[in-house]
């Protein structure tokens, strides 16, 4: 079993909003520079994208209507990091969650520089949606 951090952020948009821009995998590289550092380019059902750590391979699930934007990362070396991530409603706006599954062979400092990371991003997605 590996360690989890669940990492959360309100947003004041609602649930439907705050799923339609940031399940868009074009909308990547303005809010999630841990992910996407520049454009992300469609191949058939995945996503390409220049990541800090080497370029990646995005899998997303379907689009739903449960708020579910769970997405596989595929890294270079071909493991494959499961990221699931979910928009639940929240009073007036919508709580995102991101569970960061701690992967083997990973120090504490690199599991906590990622946990960071998705702060960093998600507080910047809250800023792109709350100043619409």
């Amino acid at each position: 079993m590996n360690e989890v951090q669940h990492v959360s952020i309100y947003i004041a948009r609602c649930p439907s909003d705050i799923y339609a821009f940031a399940s868009n995998p074009e909308n990547l590289p303005r809010w999630a520079a841990g992910l996407a550092r520049s454009d992300v380019l469609k191949d058939g059902d995945e996503w390409i994208a220049d990541a800090p750590f080497g370029r990646v391979r995005i899998r997303f699930v379907v689009q739903n209507t449960f708020g579910v934007m769970d997405h596989d990362v595929e890294l270079d070396s071909g493991q494959i990091v499961h990221n699931p991530m979910r928009v639940v409603p929240n009073g007036d706006g919508g709580e995102l969650i991101f569970t960061l599954i701690r992967q083997s062979g990973m120090s504490d400092q690199e599991f906590l520089n990622d946990k960071l990371a998705v702060e960093t991003d998600l507080r910047t997605l809250k800023g792109i949606l709350e100043a619409v």
